[in-house]
């Protein structure tokens, strides 16, 4: 295994930012004329080749993990991804992308000090420095270099391209573009999104497609049964051999035959089970994106007579237009949660909370429905539950917390997460916090009815002193748990 000694030096860079929101972006549109001198940072470190260094400095305050595929070498320049992760798990982000990395000689670099608790000002500076520490580091393909991530960080990710020049393209997965204006003609990058079918980010993603299409963006969605979560390495594979099949038909990087040919005969076996699982929207949105991906490279003659034979399959334009019906009724609940919630959170409104509980009935009736719509339902609680969490992140973060919208918002989350011990918790502790002992002693019999176990929290929740030696605190935990801590009297 190779060793490279090496050092940061300081370098410059100039940023422009933009806030955003997961709901809504704000466009505030201002100009960061900003000179980034950093600390001259001296660091004697070792970086392997085929594995993942951590906590390299990048300002005094400031660290990245870096991988270097096995066959690097100092003479010659390499494409770039940066995978963002906005809880500053810069090893951990990475790491999702190192099979593919190492297969089609990539470099990784991921900052540990990105985080969706600060403004977008502040990560898109500290990702400007963490590019300028790997110019330092390694001679870079100017014309391949890309950002990335996951969730939050995939719509971070789909930003930088936007605001720090050199970036030709993201890869995002589970995230759409989270701002259009901000896209400029004269500023194309390649978008590659990874989503799946039962993410409550699909229908968002669609949107982005067709979006850039219209605005002639490159781009590709690559789609796999699942909901919200890492996609398996095969599509990040994908996403990554997409992105150097551009720089092959660009004349970025020499192209790669045996490579082309062998993506493309593992993107048909996809296809093929695909056809055999009767997957016929997703086999023929993967047609199509195949197709546009490959043609320049290879003959996709038959595929294309294939895609057009799938598109007057009757079962295809039955399921097609179910998935179009179901489509079409998710936006129109997703906008009655979004306006139902905000009229609650601005009344605290308590008598709302049976419409919130019949909500979740009438969507659990779903998963008895056919495909299209046992899929919508998985995704509409998803971003019921993704909603009311942007909320409580938006209240906690306030200058002055209003803690009775919290603790509605805790109350919604037992309804839409009856099983996430935490928000009872939550309840239990700010409830006894004002005395209002009643709502407590409900949450903590609705806990321990859920099968919650752990005593010796309960007897150690903060703000409950008085509560916990109460009888009917007692009583509760006796009953579900046994042997309560403090002894009932009965006078």
């Amino acid at each position: 295994m190779g060793i490279i000694g090496v050092s940061i030096i300081s370098n410059f860079g100039r940023v422009f930012d933009e806030p955003f929101g997961m709901q809504k972006v704000y466009c505030f549109f201002f100009l960061l004329n900003a000179l980034l001198a950093l600390p001259l940072q001296a660091q004697d470190f070792s970086l392997k080749k085929g594995v993942i260094t951590d906590s390299i400095l990048a300002s005094k305050d400031e660290s990245f993990a870096i991988y270097l595929p096995k066959s690097f070498d100092l003479e010659k320049s390499w494409p770039l991804v940066m995978v963002c992760d906005m809880q500053g798990r810069g090893k951990r982000a990475i790491s999702m992308f190192v099979n593919a990395a190492e297969e089609q000689g990539y470099v990784l670099v991921g900052s540990n000090a990105l985080h969706d608790s600060i403004s977008i000002t502040n990560n898109i500076l500290i990702t400007n420095r963490l590019l300028k520490s790997a110019e330092a580091l390694i001679s870079l393909e100017n014309e391949r270099i890309y950002s990335a991530g996951f969730s939050s960080g995939g719509r971070f990710a789909s930003l930088v391209p936007s605001f720090i020049k050199g970036f030709r393209g993201v890869i995002s997965l589970g995230a759409a573009i989270p701002n259009y204006e901000l896209l400029n003609s004269n500023n194309i990058f390649h978008f590659i999104g990874v989503v799946g079918n039962e993410d409550y980010g699909y229908p968002d993603m669609l949107e982005a497609r067709a979006t850039l299409k219209r605005l002639k963006f490159p781009n590709q969605l690559w789609v796999f049964n699942g909901g919200h979560s890492w996609p398996e390495p095969r599509y990040i594979e994908k996403a990554l051999a997409a992105i150097t099949l551009r720089a092959m038909s660009k004349g970025q990087t020499p192209k790669n035959l045996p490579f082309v040919e062998n993506t493309y005969r593992k993107e048909l076996n996809d296809l093929d089970e695909m056809i055999q699982a009767r997957d016929l929207v997703m086999a023929y949105d993967l047609m199509n994106e195949i197709i546009s991906t490959y043609q320049l490279h290879l003959s996709v003659d038959s595929l294309q007579a294939e895609s057009k034979s799938l598109r007057k399959n009757k079962d295809y334009r039955t399921m097609r237009r179910n998935e179009n019906g179901a489509l079409f009724k998710e936006t129109l609940m997703r906008d009655e949660y979004q306006y139902n919630l905000l009229e609650d959170i601005g009344s605290l409104n308590y008598n709302n909370l049976g419409w919130w509980n019949y909500q979740m009935e009438e969507l659990k009736k779903y998963e008895k429905k056919p495909s299209a719509e046992r899929k919508m339902g998985v995704r509409l609680l998803a971003y019921l539950n993704a909603l009311i969490e942007d909320n409580i992140d938006i209240e906690a973060a306030e200058d002055q917390v209003n803690d009775e919208v919290l603790s509605f918002l805790w109350m919604l989350k037992t309804i839409t997460e009856p099983d996430n011990f935490d928000y009872y918790l939550k309840i239990i502790s700010d409830s006894a916090k004002y005395e209002d002992f009643g709502t407590s002693l409900f949450y903590l019999e609705e806990l321990l009815k859920k099968g919650y176990k752990d005593k010796a929290a309960l007897y150690d929740l903060e703000n409950t002193a008085l509560l916990r030696i109460t009888p009917k605190y007692n009583e509760l935990i006796g009953k579900y748990l046994k042997d309560a801590r403090y002894e009932i009297i009965e006078e």
